[in-house]
């Protein structure tokens, strides 16, 4: 147990989340993790929150929208992530092949065979190079007037794959309460600056000794779930790599509040350093559910919402009782929240 509890308290202080570690800014917060994971943009925003000191969700937001240092788009696993606009193109040129092929089997159960993606995809390029960055459902509608269908998930596995192709990535927000992430041509929003830093063999270790750095101690097997390379080309870069040096920690009583989906809970094969397992379904509710979670020192002790409407108030759900140096670190947590959707 005290061996698991060091392991946990080095985990947390990598990913920023324990031994009072904190970043300084957006981009600082993405490379030390790669990427945060974002299919929930307010979710990822607070997973940056958790991790640094300072900053507000306005930050986040111009960090994407406008100082463009920041993208959305598919990465690890092809899911979702906010990663540095510095490595987009060579997490891309590793990934994108990786997902593009496993998605194969599920293009062609859409009724979607080769030619009639590729037909999709210039649709989508040369509407964006007309008329702008576009929203998923302005692109479904063009994705509609070559006969694909508007309903179901045609159009969005044909925009998706888009992306990881290298076409196109997510762009701006339009303006106002209703507004909506929009697609832009990857090239125009973020253009190319030469070579890429590491290109095949090379990215996968890259992305090898960033996981080390970000994550551990870990192993092969947890690289493997958290990147979803294939685990013959995982297990290449690991052993190219090696743990370096990794700090020392020790527990602290660093109380974080981690937002739904966060990183640290999706990236091992194992919830047992995370999570107690007689509360896991209580995190993993179940139906691609990942609450939003308490963690002391890395280990789960409760979970968290907010009121609905975008409320003001944190409302938290521990497992058990909290100690007062607990409690008043969830205050402090639940505060910063506050301030950090206040300065949006």
């Amino acid at each position: 147990m005290a061996e698991q509890r060091h392991i946990r308290a080095q985990r947390a202080r990598a990913q920023a989340i324990g031994g009072g570690v904190r970043c300084g800014g957006v981009t600082e917060v993405l490379a030390r993790v790669v990427g945060v994971q974002s299919q929930d943009p307010a979710a990822a925003a607070l997973g940056v929150r958790a991790r640094s000191a300072g900053l507000t969700a306005g930050d986040v937001r111009r960090a994407v929208g406008e100082d463009r240092t920041a993208v959305r788009g598919w990465f690890m696993r092809g899911t979702l992530h906010l990663v540095a606009a510095s490595d987009v193109r060579w997490l891309l040129e590793l990934l994108g092949p990786v997902f593009l092929r496993s998605g194969e089997r599920r293009l062609r159960e859409l009724g979607l065979d080769p030619k009639l993606c590729a037909r999709a995809e210039r649709v989508i390029g040369l509407a964006i190079a007309a008329d702008g960055p576009l929203t998923r459902a302005e692109l479904t509608e063009r994705l509609g007037g070559i006969g694909i269908p508007t309903q179901g998930q045609a159009a969005f596995h044909l925009i998706r794959r888009s992306a990881l192709a290298g076409q196109i990535c997510y762009g701006p927000e339009g303006d106002g309460p209703t507004a909506r992430a929009r697609f832009a041509l990857l090239d125009a929003w973020l253009p190319a600056e030469g070579r890429q830093p590491w290109e095949g063999e090379a990215a996968a270790v890259e992305l090898a000794r960033r996981y080390r750095a970000g994550y551990g101690p870990s192993d092969v097997q947890d690289f493997v779930t958290w990147s979803g390379l294939p685990t013959s080309a995982a297990k290449r870069a690991w052993a190219a790599t090696s743990d370096g040096e990794t700090e020392d920690a020790a527990e602290e009583g660093d109380v974080r509040l981690l937002p739904a989906y966060d990183n640290y809970l999706t990236a091992y094969r194992s919830r047992e350093l995370s999570v107690p397992a007689a509360h896991e379904r209580r995190v993993w509710p179940g139906g691609g559910q990942i609450r939003a979670s308490i963690v002391v020192d890395g280990w789960a002790v409760g979970t968290w919402s907010r009121g609905v409407k975008g409320s003001a108030g944190v409302m938290v759900s521990p497992f058990g009782a909290l100690s007062a140096g607990v409690e008043d670190g969830v205050a402090a947590e639940a505060a910063d929240i506050d301030r950090f959707l206040a300065r949006g």
